[in-house]
Parts: structure tokens; C-alpha cells; sequence
């Protein structure tokens, strides 16, 4: 059995350890604020998988709770911005290319490669034209775009949607990632064509 002596020097070594505890997670939380990712004037041009901004102007910013009311509501249309990679220019022609699946959130609209830094003129008028279809027309009708988690092509792809007018755009940064993390389910998914 411990004496008297060695439980008071137990019980100072236990502070201590809780005061460097402590310490260590005080410092940590103010680095990890004084590193918060600034948003960009413009778009990100690369690096596109890397922490993001905890929000973009002009758009709100939801979190996968109120990312799952707004699709229980469904009065916001979905829209997943993860690039698909086109087919390697120099595959044999002898071997069979099989693209990478991409589950979704039920009901979304994929459009892919709409978040990139520049957009060429194609992909462009593909993500003008299916934004149009897809809210009939109306810049005031909702929609929420998404990704990845630490994706800056859903950041680039909703900033976008406010430079063509859109009032009530909603970026959810954690995108399928924190969506399945909260239990949330996901269906098989294809992009949209684009017009040929």
C-alpha cells in the first residue's frame, strides 16, 4: 500500500500531467484557428483535394444535418461536382477502360468537372445549361452543390453558381463523405451527358 508521501507525489504528477494536457490542447486549438483556410478572391486553380474554407460568400454554408433536412424537404435540387477522368489518350486500344463508380447522394444530378479553377467553354455552357434545366429557369430556386470532404471543386463549382446569378445556393463541404459518416445512404450514380 502506497505511504502518505508517494499518493501526494502521485496526485502531483497527475495535475501536472493534466496541466500539460491542457496546455497542448489550448495551443492546438489556437493553431488550428490561426491556420483557418481563407477564402480565395477567385477560384482555386489546383490543389483541389486540401482543407477548405469553413464558408463561401454569398452562398450558406449547411453541415450534414441540415444538409439531410434540406433533402428530406426536397425543395433543393442536389448537385455533385466530383470530376470524372476522361479515358487515358494513349490506352491501347486493346485494353477495356471501366470508369470509376460514384455513389451519390439519393436524388442528386452529377455534374462533373464543373469545379475546376477554369472551366473551357463546353463545360462551361454543360454547367450553365443543366443549372437552368434543373431549376426551370429560376435563379432563386435552391441548390446545394457538394463533393468530397476537403474539396475545393464544390467551393469553385458553388461560387460559380453565384457569379451566374443563382440567390440561394448552399455548399455542403463535407459532401458524401460526411454524409455517409452520419449514416446517410447512397445510390449508384451516372453524370450528365454532355450535349453532343
Amino acid at each position: 500500500m502506497a505511504g502518505p508521501a508517494s499518493c501526494a507525489q502521485l496526485q502531483r504528477g497527475f495535475r501536472f500531467a493534466l496541466f500539460v494536457l491542457v496546455t497542448v490542447a489550448v495551443f492546438a486549438a489556437g493553431s488550428a484557428r490561426a491556420q483557418a483556410v481563407a477564402e480565395p478572391q477567385g477560384y482555386r486553380m489546383k490543389a483541389f483535394r486540401a482543407p477548405v474554407p469553413e464558408s463561401l460568400t454569398g452562398a450558406r454554408t449547411v453541415q450534414t444535418k441540415e444538409a439531410m433536412d434540406l433533402h428530406g424537404a426536397g425543395e433543393v435540387v442536389f448537385i455533385d461536382v466530383l470530376p470524372r477522368p476522361p479515358k487515358p489518350a494513349r490506352l491501347a486500344d486493346d485494353v477495356v477502360w471501366r470508369q470509376r463508380k460514384r455513389d451519390n447522394i439519393p436524388g442528386s444530378v452529377w455534374l462533373p468537372n464543373v469545379g475546376f479553377g477554369a472551366l473551357n467553354p463546353e463545360i462551361e455552357s454543360y454547367f450553365q445549361e443543366n443549372l437552368t434545366r434543373l431549376t426551370r429557369g429560376d435563379k432563386g430556386a435552391g441548390i446545394l452543390i457538394y463533393c468530397l470532404a476537403d474539396c475545393w471543386m464544390s467551393w469553385n463549382a458553388a461560387k460559380r453558381a453565384l457569379t451566374y446569378g443563382y440567390s440561394q445556393v448552399y455548399w455542403y463541404p463535407q459532401g458524401t463523405d460526411g454524409w455517409t459518416g452520419a449514416g446517410g445512404k447512397l445510390e449508384a450514380s451516372e453524370p450528365v451527358p454532355m450535349a453532343e
